[in-house]
């Protein structure tokens, strides 16, 4: 028997182009997991950062709530309010433009829109302060797509009414 040798030989046309399709779609399946992974961390700064001015804002309005002589809600976009220094102030949202402001400033950045938002005032009862509950959605105003996320935040605020 005679053994071939096989050094002077090279490849044929069609086992070049099936080593080229195996590469082709190993680079196609890693560009799709790579924008996969980009479009999820985008979407998770976008959530991130509309939970962060949900949270602030609701810190400001429960701040300003928690010492209040008295509360009102008109309707269930405004909260009317007497301060701890006798003098009047407001929450309003506008879900059309999407924010919320106080009677001084909008507490919402360029960087959400207010989607939902509602204000319930409870009267107190023996023993059970005055309550406010609150219910705020937003959403990224400067994602669009799949990377916009929508997050609601609620929150039952209690008076010091002693």
């Amino acid at each position: 028997m005679k053994s071939r040798k096989i050094l002077g030989q090279g490849m044929s046309v069609i086992e070049v182009l099936v080593v080229v399709l195996i590469f082709a779609v190993i680079a196609t399946l890693a560009t799709e997991s790579l924008l996969l992974s980009l479009r999820g961390s985008k979407r998770s700064e976008s959530t991130i950062s509309v939970r962060e001015n949900l949270n602030h804002i609701l810190s400001i309005i429960e701040r300003q709530i928690h010492n209040a002589e008295s509360v009102s809600c008109p309707n269930a976009t405004t909260i009317s309010y007497t301060d701890a220094n006798s003098q009047p102030a407001d929450f309003t949202c506008d879900t059309t433009i999407g924010f919320v402001a106080s009677s001084s400033a909008r507490l919402t950045g360029d960087n959400i829109q207010v989607t939902s938002c509602t204000f319930v005032c409870n009267a107190g009862s023996s023993g059970v302060p005055p309550s406010v509950t609150i219910s705020l959605t937003a959403r990224s105003a400067n994602n669009a797509g799949l990377e916009q996320q929508q997050v609601t935040s609620n929150t039952e605020i209690m008076l010091r009414t002693y």
